[in-house]
C-alpha cells in the first residue's frame, strides 16, 4: 500500500479557517488494527503501516486561530489541546486522523466544536511548562477535565517530554504527522476535512514521564502502562482547513 506522502495534495474549496499549531509532542503506541476498528465512525477502517496502526497522545499549543486565512481571533484563538487521535482510512482510499478525545482550556471553544464538527472536545484545566535542561529543553503539559465529565472517574494527564536536537524525519515519523484530513460524524453524517500544512520539523524526544488516564478512558485502557513505540517533538507549523466535506 502506498505510504502518505510528507507534502498536503492541493486543498479542494476555500479555507474555513487557520492556526498555528506550536509545541507539539508526539507519544504513539503501536497496537492490532482490530483493537481500534470498532472505535471508528462507519465507512472508516484502520490505516496501518508495517500491519500495525497507532494511537496518539498528542499534547501542543493551539496559536492564533482564526476564520478564513485571518486575522485571529483574540484570546479564544489561542489555547492549549491534548488530543487522544488514531489513524483512518475510509473507501475512496483518503486517510486522515479520527479524533477519541480532545481537551482544550476554552469552554467557549470546547462548545463550538462540539456542535459545529461534532469532535469530541472537552473543557479542561490544563498548564504547559519548558525549561532547559542538559542537551535540550524538557516540557510538561498536564490536564485534567472538566465538562463533560467522562465516565467511570476523572480523566486527566501529565506528560513530560526531554527535547533533543532536530532529525530527519523516518516513515513513520511521516506516516503518524503527515495527516491532512480529519473524519468526523455530524449528525449521523460522516464528513471529511481537509488540511495542509509545511512538511513538520520534528526533533527527537525522550519521554520522561507520563501519568495518564486519558488513553484509557478513550478506549485504551492498560495503554499508557507499557512504553510508547514512537515519540517525536515538534516546535510547530502554520496550518489551514477547508470546509468539510462527505
Amino acid at each position: 500500500m502506498r505510504r502518505p506522502d510528507d507534502r498536503p495534495p492541493p486543498l479542494p474549496g476555500r479555507v474555513l479557517m487557520s492556526q498555528d499549531w506550536r509545541d507539539v509532542g508526539f507519544v504513539h503506541w503501536a497496537v492490532d488494527p482490530e483493537q481500534v476498528a470498532p472505535l471508528l465512525p462507519r465507512g472508516v477502517r484502520p490505516d496501518t503501516i508495517d500491519g500495525r496502526t497507532y494511537v496518539g497522545l498528542v499534547p501542543f499549543t493551539m496559536v492564533d486561530a482564526g476564520l478564513g486565512r485571518g486575522p485571529a481571533i483574540p484570546w479564544l484563538g489561542t489555547f492549549l489541546e491534548t488530543n487522544v487521535r488514531v489513524y483512518s482510512i475510509d473507501e475512496q482510499g483518503r486517510r486522515g486522523v479520527v479524533f477519541r478525545s480532545l481537551d482544550c482550556d476554552r469552554l467557549v471553544v470546547t462548545a463550538a466544536a462540539r456542535l459545529g464538527f461534532g469532535t469530541p472536545y472537552r473543557w479542561a484545566r490544563m498548564r504547559h511548562t519548558h525549561r532547559p535542561v542538559a542537551g535540550g529543553t524538557r516540557h510538561t503539559w498536564a490536564s485534567t477535565v472538566r465538562w463533560p465529565a467522562p465516565p467511570g472517574g476523572p480523566a486527566a494527564t501529565r506528560i513530560e517530554l526531554e527535547v533533543g536536537e532536530r532529525r530527519a524525519p523516518t516513515p513513520l515519523d511521516v506516516f503518524l504527522t503527515a495527516r491532512w484530513a480529519l473524519h468526523t460524524t455530524v449528525a449521523r453524517q460522516r464528513f471529511y476535512v481537509r488540511n495542509a500544512h509545511d512538511p513538520w520539523p520534528l526533533h527527537d524526544a525522550r519521554l520522561v514521564s507520563l501519568d495518564d488516564s486519558l488513553l484509557a478512558v478513550a478506549g485504551f485502557p492498560g495503554l499508557a502502562e507499557r512504553p510508547p513505540d514512537h515519540v517525536a517533538f515538534s516546535p510547530g507549523v502554520h496550518t489551514v482547513f477547508t470546509f468539510p466535506r462527505r
